[in-house]
């Protein structure tokens, strides 16, 4: 296990813990905890706690400073619809990926159905289609089957 996969499971721990769903942490006493610089906190927060992923992160910078995460629930209907509406005209397979493990967690949609959208969005699946068009057409396929789990 990687130091960011140690700092995202401290976090997720933090968050698990928190009374009201919001875990407010000190970049440098995470930065200490790890021994590691406070960048890589930034990394990883960025990486695992992004708003696709369902998180809201606020952060103050300073001797005082802290990051604040916060899950975000919301209705599986809803955080579908969020989703389709925030995957644009393009995707690549990383943020898809992420998108569908928010909704995932979020039991928006169910195990099966993000394997087999993800198949059907993979570079594998996508062959025939010339390269530079792969985003474009991942996006309308990705919209198209969330459409149909509502």
């Amino acid at each position: 296990m990687g130091i960011s996969d140690v700092i995202a499971a401290f976090i997720n721990d933090a968050l698990s813990q928190a009374e009201n769903g919001t875990a407010e942490l000190q970049r440098a006493e995470l930065a200490n905890k790890f021994n590691c610089v406070p960048s890589q906190i930034n990394y990883v927060i960025s990486t695992r706690f992004s708003p696709e992923m369902g998180y809201i992160v606020e952060s103050r910078r300073g001797g005082g400073g802290y990051i604040r995460i916060r899950r975000v629930r919301s209705d599986p209907k809803q955080l579908v619809m969020h989703t389709i509406n925030s995957v644009g005209d393009s995707i690549d397979v990383n943020t898809t990926a992420a998108f569908l493990s928010n909704l995932l967690d979020s039991e928006a949609i169910d195990k099966n159905t993000a394997y087999l959208i993800m198949a059907a969005i993979s570079d594998q699946a996508l062959r025939p289609v010339p390269q530079d068009m792969r985003d474009n057409v991942r996006a309308s396929i990705l919209k198209q089957m969330l459409i149909k789990t509502l």
